[in-house]
């Protein structure tokens, strides 16, 4: 497998918006998704000086960005992790405080084209949909073992499936006479399920379910509800986060996380806001920032990305 096909999206800026706080000598940064190791090798080339830590769920992306980093050496620092676990990460490499920490919160590119992961609603494969095949349970088992009332909870809170009722209803009639195996019966069964209007608007029918499992499966949106505090925390004073999501219920939770950073905590009407109430945050983005038209028609997995950051400009007070 070539890793040229995995554009990393929107580089150049996260490298920019980073950058003023990676020119710092001794600088660490932490690629909390690390998945082929594009955005790594950039952070390591444009920072000669920089140290790196990376984490994924994702063993054989560990193993395939090993190699790509390998020429950096001691540089880099991979950890088979989940980007909520960062705190335990830094805690046992003895890094007290970094400068910097990226996020890019899409599925990688690699469990998009590995076709027996079933990620993808475009090509049949077994239902699993696990970042980390070595533990938790699969979409199947989702599909065929949950309460319908559970599904739909899921369909709507996840994949914001306005039709979540009708698509349950049919794949628990179903889950009934043979239970989920493969990606391409359920997407199958969802285009069946839709009224027509529904099939007209917004892609593959089957996406938003196959988001809802994946966020299911995968824990991604508690994850990411902890990871983001967590990074933040990290910080030491001058550092940044910079966070690329692609589906509005992971940029709420970060836009969220970030607007309380940046806000005063104080009560209204003093006169002069005392230290402790002082803002820990300033945004590094007006709103989200959106990929250029060039780099969408580049890389169409660029489309939905969302980026924002922050710098920490004081300590938390205790």
């Amino acid at each position: 497998m070539s890793n040229d096909r995995h554009v990393p999206v929107m580089l150049q800026r996260c490298l920019d918006m980073l950058a003023p706080a990676l020119e710092r000598p001794g600088a660490v940064v932490v690629d909390c998704t690390l998945g082929l190791g594009g955005h790594s090798e950039a952070l390591l080339k444009r920072f000669p000086e920089v140290r790196l830590v990376a984490l994924d769920r994702d063993k054989e992306a560990l193993r395939l960005s090993g190699e790509r980093l390998a020429p950096y050496g001691e540089r880099a620092t991979l950890v088979h992790a989940v980007y909520d676990e960062l705190p335990e990460v830094l805690d046992r490499l003895g890094v007290p405080k970094v400068d910097g920490v990226l996020f890019d919160l899409g599925v990688s590119s690699m469990q998009l084209d590995e076709a027996d992961r079933g990620f993808a609603y475009a090509q049949d494969a077994p239902l699993d949909m696990r970042m980390d095949q070595s533990t938790g349970i699969g979409a199947a088992e989702v599909l065929n073992t949950y309460p319908p009332g559970e599904l739909v909870r899921i369909l709507r809170a996840y994949g914001e499936e306005k039709q979540a009722k009708r698509i349950v209803s049919a794949i628990v009639r179903e889950r009934d006479k043979e239970p989920f195996t493969t990606s391409a019966r359920l997407v199958e069964l969802i285009r069946g399920a839709l009224p027509q209007a529904a099939k007209r608007t917004g892609g593959n029918p089957a996406k938003r379910t196959f988001q809802a499992l994946r966020i299911e499966v995968n824990h991604e949106l508690d994850s990411v509800e902890r990871a983001i505090p967590a990074a933040v925390r990290a910080l030491a004073v001058g550092g940044r986060v910079a966070v690329l999501s692609y589906q509005s219920l992971e940029d709420r939770i970060v836009k969220q996380v970030f607007a309380a950073g940046a806000a005063t905590t104080a009560p209204p009407g003093l006169p002069v806001v005392p230290e402790k109430y002082q803002p820990r945050l300033k945004l590094l983005t007006r709103g989200a920032e959106l990929p250029t038209e060039e780099e969408v028609a580049e890389n169409r997995r660029a489309a939905p990305a969302r980026l924002r950051g922050v710098e920490r400009i004081r300590e938390d007070v205790l």
